[in-house]
């Protein structure tokens, strides 16, 4: 993969991504001495928490100012002035002003629970593919539970994938009853799409949790957290088993890129089009926290 091309929704037009790591990740996933290294120190966890640890130093306060600006983040979002963040993992991880990401307001939606890179799965039994055609996760694999996966082998999903440059705190979808997260242990391989090209199955291995949200309009709803490298921890702030709002915090992820995945039962969710169009081009698309994902199926 030469280029990494998604659709912004906001722009209305295709954009090329600013891949944080870019020639590290080339390096990585497309040579030998890559992959060597690979297989013996970057998926490793010890690797990704010793690179969190950097993260969490004071002296990667001074990587915030010329990451934001190189970025073109905008500070009037966060919570916090950039003065006041202590190390880099706090401002990774940093909160937003709530008017920063309005909630779509609609009963009958369903909203994106990350800023990032979407894409959308209608029917997963019927899919030819995520990035590349014929190219797909095992469902099994995937849960760890050849049941429930069995239960939602027709159903829909939607795999949203964060770069570094992103906010790294992801919400609810839709409002419901929240089950404990659920520990699936595994390596942690990059999900950017340089390395995805290379194996789906990297989203099926990795160290990830599942959430269980059970929703008056929508079913059973799965959520899971795909940690990745350089990822230092997933951390989830909610109450467990109690009644969450639509687009409240669920959680967030400390450094690195990292991916969450809804989805559905069958016959619960209609994709907007844009999601649906890009979708079906194997193109993701750009939208935030809160924005519309689709709507209650009729």
């Amino acid at each position: 993969m030469d280029e990494i091309v998604y659709y912004d929704r906001y722009l209305d037009r295709e954009c090329l991504e600013k891949v944080y790591g870019d020639k590290f990740l080339r390096w990585t996933y497309g040579t030998l001495g890559g992959q060597i290294a690979l297989t013996t120190m970057v998926k490793r966890a010890w690797f990704s928490h010793w690179y969190g640890w950097r993260m969490d130093q004071a002296k990667s306060a001074g990587k915030i100012q010329p990451f934001v600006e190189e970025y073109e983040l905008d500070p009037a979002e966060f919570k916090l002035p950039v003065s006041e963040f202590h190390n880099f993992n706090e401002f990774f991880y940093r909160q937003l002003n709530p008017e920063a990401r309005p909630i779509d307001s609609e009963p009958d939606s369903v909203v994106f629970p990350a800023d990032g890179r979407h894409l959308c799965v209608p029917d997963i039994s019927q899919t030819d593919g995520l990035f590349v055609k014929g190219e797909m996760f095992s469902l099994v694999k995937l849960l760890g539970d050849p049941q429930l996966a069995e239960r939602y082998e027709s159903g829909s999903l939607v795999l949203s994938r964060l770069c570094p440059v992103d906010y790294h705190r992801f919400h609810f979808p839709v409002a419901g009853v929240a089950s404990a997260a659920h520990l699936l242990n595994g390596p942690l391989f990059s999900v950017n799409p340089i390395a995805l090209v290379k194996n789906i199955q990297i989203l099926a291995k990795n160290k990830r949790c599942l959430t269980r949200l059970k929703t008056e309009q929508f079913g059973e709803v799965l959520l899971l957290e795909i940690g990745a490298t350089c990822v230092g921890g997933i951390c989830q702030t909610y109450a467990q088993d109690n009644q969450v709002l639509k687009g409240s915090e669920k959680g967030y992820f400390k450094f690195g890129g990292s991916s969450t995945m809804t989805i559905f039962e069958p016959g619960r969710v209609q994709f907007a089009q844009d999601l649906l169009h890009h979708s079906q081009q194997h193109r993701e698309l750009y939208a935030r926290v809160g924005d519309r994902m689709g709507s209650v199926q009729k």
